[in-house]
């Protein structure tokens, strides 16, 4: 066989790209890693709970929603936050059930399909939305079926209720919400086990604030359903304006000379 007139080059050549490939995609899996570990992750979470506001219904296509990991670096989740978090032991059931495999190369396809949103994440994590925090004394409802919050009712705009069942959400509380940890609701009210039931409800049903995992930012799929996720501060009702504003007006009191 005569002698290659390139001198094996072409192979060799053949053999770098190979090897450069592989390098570059390790690099970009560990980067992605990082990035999803520390700063932001996209998620699927495929509960009816948080209609319309996140689709997770029967027969849709469920959302993958960004989720900002750093933000609660600096803060603690606030009222409106639709917030990713770690089902603490008290909330003994789930809106969902993720399915497991033994097979070592489907869970490495779906830890790494995870990574990008494209399958389940672990099934004890959580998407609802923040109604009330630590010191809050929350009960349901007045005689417009609004939740209060230290006795002042809410404005939530995002609130879905099932078609052909009663526009009403069931009474419970008053709850006083320990410090540290959060009182969380779906935006579906009739279609959402959250705080109100999770763990017996009260006290039981709160979350801690070191379980959640991110703030839920934007919904990246599918492409028809992109768009920012409302933050809506339902407690920022006609009283809560008024403080915003002696707020403001405190903070510019309050700040050094020009």
């Amino acid at each position: 066989m005569p002698p290659s007139k390139d001198g094996g080059k072409g192979r060799q050549r053949t053999g770098s790209f190979l090897k450069e490939t592989a390098i570059l995609i390790g690099i970009a899996l560990v980067l992605t890693v990082l990035i999803q570990t520390f700063l932001a992750k996209v998620y699927v979470i495929p509960s009816g709970s948080m209609e319309q506001t996140l689709h997770g219904c029967a027969g849709c296509t469920d959302d993958r929603v960004l989720v900002d990991k750093v933000i609660y670096r600096f803060r603690d989740p606030s009222p409106g936050d639709v917030v990713v978090f770690r089902g603490p032991e008290a909330w003994t059931h789930n809106d969902f059930t993720a399915e497991h495999t033994d097979n070592p190369v489907v869970a490495a396809v779906q830890w790494l399909g995870s990574l990008i949103g494209l399958a389940q994440v672990d099934e004890r994590d959580f998407v609802k939305r923040v109604i009330a925090v630590g010191g809050q004394t929350i009960r349901c409802c007045d005689a417009q079926n609004r939740v209060l919050v230290d006795g002042k009712p809410l404005d939530e705009p995002y609130i879905y209720y099932v078609p052909g069942r009663e526009p009403k959400t069931e009474n419970f509380g008053p709850v006083t919400v320990p410090a540290g940890r959060l009182f969380v609701m779906g935006d579906s009210r009739l279609n959402s086990n959250d705080s109100r039931f999770q763990g017996g409800g009260g006290v039981n049903g709160t979350i801690a604030v070191t379980d959640v995992i991110g703030k839920a930012r934007v919904i990246v799929l599918p492409p028809g359903r992109w768009g920012f996720i409302s933050d809506h501060d339902p407690q920022l009702a006609a009283g809560g304006l008024a403080l915003l504003w002696w707020r403001r007006r405190d903070w510019a009191d309050s700040s050094l000379p020009v």
